[in-house]
């Protein structure tokens, strides 16, 4: 039997994601998009950016391993192209799936 707390908060986010998606409709789907000031652009690519590295080439405090570095780049190469999200997600799970098949870490 599953926790009755974690149903709690997947039933509570769900009902809040679909308010939120239904609110959209109401507003005749109009986008507002967040205005940012000329040189928070750069400061938030760069804090994302560190945020991705980080997790990427660790695990706590340990290298993340050669699998996951190279699922990373190949994700990397496949979104340069401008490939499908699905076709990029697959890909890079697929071969840090098989790199620690093969026994790489």
């Amino acid at each position: 039997m599953p926790d009755p707390n974690l149903v709690l908060a997947v039933v509570v986010l769900a009902a809040g994601t679909y308010l939120l998606r239904l609110g959209g409709v109401g507003f005749g789907g109009s986008h507002h998009a967040v205005r940012l000031r000329p040189g928070s652009d750069a400061a938030v690519i760069t804090l994302l950016a560190g945020v991705a590295a980080t997790a990427t080439f660790y695990e706590g405090q340990e290298f993340a391993g050669w699998a996951r570095l190279t699922g990373v780049a190949a994700a990397t190469g496949l979104a340069a192209v401008r490939a499908p999200l699905v076709v990029v997600v697959v890909a890079a799970a697929g071969v840090t799936a098989g790199l620690r098949a093969l026994g790489v870490d």
